[in-house]
């Protein structure tokens, strides 16, 4: 048998395959198990926010220092004009939005940047969205005359007087009317008036902590 034919049929040195160190196999997974935490905690920091109430403008149904989680997603728009105007046939209002979810609604809770000068964002309750009329009266709030029924509050407890907003303020496109649900100490839409959508932070849609309170925040 030719030498050649003999030397096939064993492996050389170079052509077994080397073991890793186990140390090395450990560090690796390691390395793995971190990066992939690392992606799903940023990921999860894209769509969902952790925020500290910070005063109590919301109680009762919120209170001081509870910590809720915003949905930073739930109110993504798209601007349709300048996705898809550019097709011919397509006739579409200059700044048309959509909206994959749902846009903001009345009832629903949300922390914004407040058009005035503030170093913390606010938490308030959306009340009037673009083309409502708002006024009050008797303690209530009311949308295009109709009274609007809050389940949220006890009673007729919404008073505003002598702000440029009081009576008959009919919110702009892109904007939206905010109050507190302490009615009596909150500083809101009645003082700095309409709330750009480009200020919405998101929707707060759980509390969680303390641990007594943990659970989704109920919206109107």
């Amino acid at each position: 048998m030719p030498i050649d034919d003999l030397a096939a049929d064993h492996p050389r040195p170079a052509d077994v395959p080397r073991r890793r160190s186990p140390v090395l196999q450990g560090l690796g997974e390691i390395l793995k198990t971190g990066l992939l935490a690392l992606v799903v905690f940023f990921g999860a920091r894209l769509v969902i926010l952790p925020y500290q109430v910070d005063g109590r403008s919301m109680t009762p149904n919120l209170q001081d220092q509870e910590r809720v989680l915003v949905n930073r997603a739930i109110y993504m728009r798209v601007d349709l004009d300048r996705l898809v105007g550019w097709v011919p046939g397509l006739d579409l209002e200059p700044g048309a939005l959509s909206y994959p979810f749902h846009p903001p609604a009345r009832g629903d809770v949300v922390v914004l940047n407040p058009p005035q000068r503030s170093d913390e964002p606010y938490i308030k309750r959306v009340i009037g969205v673009a083309g409502d009329t708002v006024s009050f009266r008797d303690g209530y709030v009311y949308i295009d005359g109709e009274r609007l029924d809050e389940p949220y509050l006890d009673g007729p407890i919404t008073d505003c007087d002598g702000a440029d907003y009081c009576e008959g303020f009919t919110v702009p496109e892109g904007h939206l009317f905010v109050l507190g649900d302490n009615r009596v100490g909150s500083l809101d839409s009645r003082a700095f008036g309409p709330v750009p959508l480009d200020h919405i932070i998101g929707q707060a849609w759980f509390v969680n902590w303390p641990l007594d309170k943990v659970g989704p925040i109920p919206h109107g």
